[in-house]
């Protein structure tokens, strides 16, 4: 039993019980109320974000273009060295996934979710890893840096149920997203599958396997979407 396990089941009833109260706190607007689980589910999902990006940039922050310069000793050790509260955050990243996880299951088809249930599997399992080993945590801090690039991928479908596409918000908001996008989604899968590449003797051949799965799953999945946000928000 590993108290993390305590944090991941806080994390989330935590994050159901906001789902379940974020229409009295959000009211959707007339274009959203034929679907009111999604529009709980985004604002849910921005919540998790919005509570893991600063917590996650204190102990990571990029000072070169080449490298990531994290807590110290961090940077020479993603596998035992970790900051301060780190493991807890990333249970609490655990908690969200899996009840977004049971969400998306519940309200929404199959084949309209297999690409995001497909994607909270893989990071359910790597997280959880690192949350019941009480290692790799390093590695799992690292990988919530694309939570910045999910608070505006998150606003963006807020203002498109909200019918607010043809709105300078909006244009403004594609603009960061893209540009965050590069910088926190596709570039930090890119400097972990280098990592990955690099400490291969390090990583037991087990961890090393799932760990290299969910990379060469994950970044094909990050460029499709890319691609798709680039062809709908400037090419369209």
């Amino acid at each position: 039993f590993s108290p993390g396990l305590l944090v991941v089941a806080g994390s989330f009833a935590a994050f159901r019980l906001l789902n379940r109260g974020l229409e009295r706190l959000v009211p959707p607007p007339p274009s959203a109320r034929r679907n009111r689980w999604k529009w709980r589910n985004i604002w849910t999902s921005l919540a998790h974000s919005g509570i893991g990006e600063p917590l996650v940039l204190p102990g990571t922050h990029n000072c070169s273009p080449r490298r990531f310069c994290l807590h110290p000793g961090l940077s020479e050790d993603l596998v035992d060295t970790h900051p301060p509260g780190a493991h807890s955050l990333v249970a609490v990243s655990v908690g969200y996934f899996l009840e977004d996880f049971v969400d998306m299951l519940c309200n929404q088809k199959l084949h309209q979710s297999w690409e995001l249930l497909f994607h909270h599997s893989v990071v359910i399992v790597c997280f959880g890893i690192a949350v019941l080993l009480h290692q790799y945590v390093g590695f799992a801090l690292v990988a919530l840096l694309v939570e910045i690039n999910s608070i505006f991928l998150h606003l963006r479908q807020i203002l498109l149920m909200a019918n607010l596409v043809h709105t300078t918000c909006y244009r403004l908001n594609s603009i960061i997203n893209l540009g965050t996008y590069v910088v926190f989604r596709i570039a930090t899968l890119a400097w972990m599958t280098r990592w990955l590449f690099l400490n291969r003797e390090n990583v037991p051949p087990a961890t090393y396997a799932v760990g290299t799965v969910g990379m060469a799953i994950m970044t094909p999945m990050n460029i499709i979407l890319f691609y798709r946000l680039l062809r709908s928000d400037f090419f369209k």
